[in-house]
Protein backbone atom coordinates (compact mmCIF):
# COMPACT_ATOMS: atom_id res chain seq x y z
CA UNK A 1 0.00 0.00 0.00
CA UNK A 2 1.08 3.33 -0.79
CA UNK A 3 0.37 7.57 -0.67
CA UNK A 4 -0.88 9.11 -2.58
CA UNK A 5 -0.84 12.79 -2.23
CA UNK A 6 -3.97 14.69 -3.56
CA UNK A 7 -5.16 18.28 -3.29
CA UNK A 8 -7.68 19.01 -0.42
CA UNK A 9 -10.25 19.79 -2.59
CA UNK A 10 -10.40 16.48 -4.51
CA UNK A 11 -10.19 14.25 -1.16
CA UNK A 12 -13.24 16.46 -0.16
CA UNK A 13 -15.17 15.53 -3.79
CA UNK A 14 -14.07 12.29 -2.84
CA UNK A 15 -15.55 12.05 0.81
CA UNK A 16 -18.68 13.77 -0.79
CA UNK A 17 -19.00 11.00 -3.09
CA UNK A 18 -17.69 7.75 -0.70
CA UNK A 19 -20.78 8.61 1.37
CA UNK A 20 -23.11 8.68 -1.49
CA UNK A 21 -21.63 5.44 -3.03
CA UNK A 22 -21.87 4.23 0.82
CA UNK A 23 -17.62 3.27 -0.14
CA UNK A 24 -14.89 4.35 2.29
CA UNK A 25 -12.77 7.09 0.98
CA UNK A 26 -9.89 5.21 -0.24
CA UNK A 27 -12.45 2.34 -2.22
CA UNK A 28 -14.22 5.79 -3.88
CA UNK A 29 -10.49 7.27 -5.05
CA UNK A 30 -8.99 2.90 -5.85
CA UNK A 31 -12.50 2.92 -7.79
CA UNK A 32 -12.23 6.44 -9.87
CA UNK A 33 -8.50 5.89 -10.37
CA UNK A 34 -9.12 1.64 -11.62
CA UNK A 35 -12.40 3.40 -14.00
CA UNK A 36 -9.65 6.55 -15.35
CA UNK A 37 -7.17 3.63 -16.17
CA UNK A 38 -9.29 2.03 -18.15
CA UNK A 39 -10.51 5.18 -20.06
CA UNK A 40 -7.31 5.98 -20.78
CA UNK A 41 -6.76 2.83 -21.90
CA UNK A 42 -10.19 2.29 -24.07
CA UNK A 43 -11.20 5.30 -24.78
CA UNK A 44 -13.38 3.89 -27.16
CA UNK A 45 -15.95 2.61 -24.22
CA UNK A 46 -18.23 4.69 -22.45
CA UNK A 47 -18.08 4.53 -18.63
CA UNK A 48 -21.31 2.07 -18.64
CA UNK A 49 -19.21 -0.07 -21.20
CA UNK A 50 -16.16 -0.50 -19.28
CA UNK A 51 -18.03 -1.00 -16.01
CA UNK A 52 -20.16 -3.62 -17.65
CA UNK A 53 -17.02 -5.35 -18.70
CA UNK A 54 -15.69 -5.27 -15.13
CA UNK A 55 -18.92 -6.89 -13.70
CA UNK A 56 -18.26 -9.63 -16.27
CA UNK A 57 -14.90 -10.22 -15.28
CA UNK A 58 -16.24 -10.50 -11.92
CA UNK A 59 -18.53 -12.90 -13.15
CA UNK A 60 -21.67 -11.01 -11.71
CA UNK A 61 -24.68 -11.33 -13.34
CA UNK A 62 -26.89 -8.66 -14.15
CA UNK A 63 -29.74 -10.28 -15.31
CA UNK A 64 -29.75 -12.76 -12.21
CA UNK A 65 -29.51 -9.73 -10.03
CA UNK A 66 -32.35 -7.98 -12.17
CA UNK A 67 -34.92 -11.35 -12.17
CA UNK A 68 -34.35 -11.83 -8.80
CA UNK A 69 -35.55 -8.00 -7.53
CA UNK A 70 -38.48 -8.50 -9.87
CA UNK A 71 -39.50 -11.42 -8.28
CA UNK A 72 -39.26 -9.76 -4.45
CA UNK A 73 -41.81 -7.41 -5.48
CA UNK A 74 -44.66 -9.63 -7.22
CA UNK A 75 -47.63 -10.43 -5.13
Amino acid sequence: MGIVKISEELHEEIRKASSVMSRSINSQAEFWIRIGMLAELHPQLSFNQIVSELMKSADVSVAKAAIEKGSTHES
